[in-house]
């Protein structure tokens, strides 16, 4: 049965184990933690040394899953719980025998089925596993970029949580360090989770805030040039600041144009819809731009200098800057041209 991560771990800690689970998607990170969870927990130490097994599709003979499914089926050593987990399935060819291990599973037995991907669910086996009641069908899709910032907010909440639960101080994220990381790392969680508890860790004793020093100091990536201090500039009307950060931008490899555009794209939509928004009380705005409440008085400074019609331009500039980035109108242009062209045209 497809299932939500957040039940699927709360079954597990509980010790509940589901005789199949198939964690699949393009997000490898939630499938892993429920991979992970399974070949710590399930058996002791000692048990893993006789009744967990781990195998891996490129090795599996035939490509063919009988040989996994016969290991499901064999007793466990120790008499009690059996692991049998295959990772990259999405190799293996010939899954008949699978089909028919639905109907009949060890009831000892936790297989765990780790695919790269998203299995065709038009054929039998992944329509029945995945409508099976008994079994786990995890399917963890890659995050939008709209989506990362939420994500980094609930990351740090579910974090705190715990630390209340051992009576330790909660962790403070600036803001402005959730859309930093975003733009910096992109969708890849793996990468978040790893940046966002080096920070955690790297914070010196009594610190409690995640700030934009902390982020320099430990990820690398500058508290005075970045995506979000271009915007504060560009909200100010601060020329020389934009031009000096766009020119940073254009000399770093760590600074695509092409995906600094798109911060920057989603900022200017959002504030032609505040605009011409009937009610801008701070909760309807950060509501229907779905972002962070802190971050409404930023538009609401931006209305004030870029009106609806000026505000309308600019979103043409940015898609023309996008569009000459991908080579149309554009034949010899660098980035550092283009920043500075579009620079100027947005702030006059």
């Amino acid at each position: 049965m497809i299932q939500k991560f957040e039940d699927i771990m709360r079954a597990l800690r509980e010790g509940a184990y589901a005789p199949v689970y198939i964690l699949c998607g393009e997000e490898p990170y939630f499938a892993d933690q429920v991979y992970q969870f399974i070949a710590d927990h399930a058996l002791d130490e000692m048990a893993r040394e006789f009744d967990q097994q781990v195998l891996y599709g490129r090795d599996v003979p035939g490509v063919d899953i009988a040989p996994v499914i016969g290991a499901a089926r064999g007793f466990a050593m120790m008499g009690g719980r059996k692991v049998v987990i295959v990772r990259e399935a999405q190799v293996i060819k010939k899954w008949e025998a699978l089909e028919a291990y639905i109907d009949n599973p060890m009831p000892q037995t936790v297989l765990v089925i780790c695919y790269n991907g998203k299995p065709d669910k038009r054929q039998a086996v992944w329509k029945r596993l995945a409508e099976h009641k008994q079994y786990v069908w995890l399917q963890s899709d890659k995050l939008r970029d709209y989506q990362v910032e939420k994500w980094i907010a609930a990351y740090i909440a579910d974090y705190n949580k715990s630390q209340t639960a051992n009576h330790k101080s909660p962790v403070q994220i600036d803001p402005r360090i959730a859309p930093l990381l975003a733009d910096h790392l992109g969708t890849d969680l793996s990468a978040i989770v790893g940046a966002l508890q080096k920070l955690i860790d790297g914070r010196p004793d009594g610190v409690n805030t995640i700030d934009a020093a902390l982020v320099e100091r430990n990820i690398g990536i500058s508290k005075d040039y970045n995506i979000m201090e271009l915007q504060a500039a560009l909200i100010r009307g601060d020329v020389v600041k934009a031009n000096r950060i766009t020119q940073y931008f254009a000399s770093s490899k760590d600074h695509p144009m092409i995906r600094e555009l798109s911060p920057l794209f989603t900022f200017f939509s959002n504030l032609l819809m505040y605009e011409y928004m009937p009610d801008k009380s701070k909760e309807t705005v950060a509501r229907e731009l779905g972002i962070n409440p802190f971050f409404v008085r930023d538009y609401v400074e931006a209305a004030q200098r870029y009106p609806a019609g000026k505000t309308f331009r600019i979103i043409g500039y940015l898609r023309e800057t996008d569009a000459r980035l991908k080579g149309i109108d554009n034949p010899s242009a660098k980035d550092a041209d283009l920043w500075k062209e579009l620079i100027y045209k947005i702030m006059h």
